[in-house]
C-alpha cells in the first residue's frame, strides 16, 4: 500500500493541480453556449452569445486594436531584446554594464502599476513639452515594448548562452567579418529563441490590462480593457464567447507550435547524426 502511494501519489497531485486550473476553464466555455445570461442554470444550448459577439463593436474593435499593439510590440521586443542580450552574453565587460543590466531587468521585478504611472507621468509630460505623443495606440505600444523587452531579453539570454561560440570564431577565422557573423551564423543559431521571445511578449501585451488602462487615450480601449469593464458591471454572456475563441486560438497556436519545434529537433538531431556518420567515414577510408 506504501508502495502504491508513493508511485502515484505525484500523478494524483499533479492531476489535482490541473483539475484547479482548468476546471474554471472548462464551466466559463460550456456556459458559453448557455441560452440565457444565467451563470448558475445550464438552461439550454444555444450559439446567441457567439452572434451577439459578432455584433457587439466594442469588443470586435477591442480585439483588433490588441491584435495589432501586441504584433508590434512582439516585434520590437523581440529585436531590442536581442540587442540587449547580446550585448550582456558576448560583451562582458563595458563602462555601465551593470546599470544597464539593472534597468534591462528592473521591469521583471517592479509592480506593473508603478511602472504604468511612471510611463503616464513621462508620456503627458512629453505632451506637454513637444505635443507628442498622445494617449492611445502608440503610448500602449511603448509601456508594453517596455515590459516586453526584459522577458524577452532573459529568453535569448539563455539561448546566447547555451550556444556553441566555436561556430561564430570558424566563420571569423574564415574570413566572415562580425556584421556577416551576427546575421548569418548567430541569429539563424538562436532563432528559435527569438521567436520564443516574440510569442511570450505578444502574450503580455495582448492580456495586459494595467499599462494599458494607465497609457490608453479616450476611444482607444484594448480587448481585456474592453472584458474588464464589462465584468465590473455584471454578467455578460458574451464575454464568456469572447473568452472561449482565445482560449481556442491560444491552445491551437501552442500546439502547431509545439509540432514545429519537434520537428526542428528531430531535424537537427538527424543532420547531426548525418554529419557525425560522414565524419566517421571519411576517417575510416583514411586510416
Amino acid at each position: 500500500m506504501k508502495q502504491l502511494l508513493e508511485k502515484h501519489f505525484g500523478k494524483a497531485w499533479l492531476a489535482l493541480v490541473y483539475l484547479f486550473l482548468y476546471i474554471p476553464l472548462f464551466f466559463m466555455i460550456v456556459f458559453s453556449f448557455n441560452s440565457t445570461r444565467q451563470d448558475a442554470n445550464f438552461t439550454g444550448f444555444s450559439l446567441r452569445w457567439y452572434e451577439a459577439l459578432t455584433r457587439d463593436t466594442k469588443i470586435v474593435e477591442g480585439f483588433w486594436l490588441s491584435v495589432k499593439v501586441a504584433a508590434v510590440t512582439g516585434v520590437l521586443s523581440a529585436i531590442l531584446g536581442t540587442f540587449a542580450a547580446f550585448v550582456l552574453v558576448r560583451y562582458r565587460r563595458f563602462l555601465g554594464r551593470t546599470v544597464f543590466s539593472g534597468m534591462v531587468n528592473a521591469p521583471l521585478v517592479m509592480p506593473e502599476v508603478v511602472i504604468g504611472l511612471s510611463l503616464l507621468l513621462l508620456m503627458v509630460g512629453a505632451q506637454n513639452a513637444f505635443g507628442w505623443p498622445e494617449r492611445g495606440m502608440l503610448t500602449i505600444i511603448f509601456g508594453h515594448t517596455l515590459l516586453g523587452m526584459a522577458y524577452g531579453m532573459v529568453v535569448i539570454q539563455s539561448r546566447l548562452m547555451e550556444m556553441n561560440r566555436s561556430i561564430e570564431e570558424a566563420a571569423m577565422d574564415l574570413g566572415a567579418r562580425p556584421f556577416q557573423v551576427f546575421f548569418l551564423i548567430t541569429l539563424p543559431n538562436i532563432f528559435q529563441g527569438i521567436l520564443a521571445a516574440f510569442l511570450l511578449s505578444f502574450t503580455l501585451s495582448f492580456d495586459d490590462v494595467v499599462i494599458s488602462e494607465f497609457l490608453s487615450g479616450p476611444g482607444v480601449s484594448t480587448l481585456p480593457q474592453v472584458i474588464f469593464g464589462y465584468a465590473r458591471r455584471g454578467i455578460n454572456p458574451t464575454i464568456y464567447a469572447a473568452a472561449t475563441l482565445l482560449i481556442t486560438t491560444v491552445t491551437i497556436v501552442i500546439i502547431s507550435y509545439s509540432v514545429w519545434v519537434a520537428r526542428q529537433t528531430r531535424k537537427r538531431e538527424r543532420e547531426i547524426a548525418a554529419a557525425t556518420r560522414a565524419e566517421l567515414t571519411a576517417l575510416a577510408t583514411t586510416n
